[in-house]
């Protein structure tokens, strides 16, 4: 019978399963044990996966969670500036459409605006692939520390729907 995997910590069925990370970890995946990380408390623990619900626990390779949004966002960096929109956002980056000639490894200082009321989250980021989908930006560790972008990822973790800033009304063309 297929059983829930619940938390821990927490209680919680917002788990899934993770990629073993260290020795430990590998040789329990051996004899069907394997690393969960809880979405919600973020907890991480080992569990048999036998009998598990897959559907719930597919293995979750990204280290953070991604909301989609369009939001107004300009960019400069050595001799290039541009503006876009912001079409996914996380602690750890984001990815967005433009039209701006941009190189992997490229550094840039974003100003991205989350609403009209609001001063635009500040950060520093480095072009880490650029693809049909647009261009991929990896905040920089300081970025990590950034209150008003948590803020922001926070309170829009929860939102089903794109959130809607700076009267965006259609993505720029690539």
């Amino acid at each position: 019978m297929a059983r829930q995997l619940t938390c821990p910590q927490c209680r919680k069925d917002t788990v899934l399963r993770a990629c073993p990370q260290s020795p430990r970890e590998h040789v329990a995946s051996w004899i069907w044990i394997s690393p969960f990380d809880c979405l919600e408390c973020h907890y991480r623990f080992l569990a048999c996966r036998i009998g598990l619900v897959e559907s719930k626990h597919a293995i979750e390779r990204r280290e953070h969670l991604r909301i989609p949004v369009r939001l107004f966002l300009s960019f400069s960096g050595g001799k290039v500036r541009g503006e876009g929109i912001v079409m996914d956002l996380s602690m750890g980056g984001c990815i967005i459409k433009s039209d701006a000639q941009v190189h992997a490894d490229d550094i840039f200082y974003l100003e991205i605006a989350i609403s009209d009321q609001d001063a635009p989250i500040e950060v520093a980021a480095m072009v880490r692939s650029i693809s049909s989908r647009g261009i991929a930006f990896k905040f920089l560790r300081k970025a990590q520390d950034n209150k008003q972008l948590l803020a922001f990822i926070q309170s829009n973790a929860g939102a089903t729907s794109t959130v809607l800033s700076k009267a965006v009304a259609s993505p720029v063309a690539h």
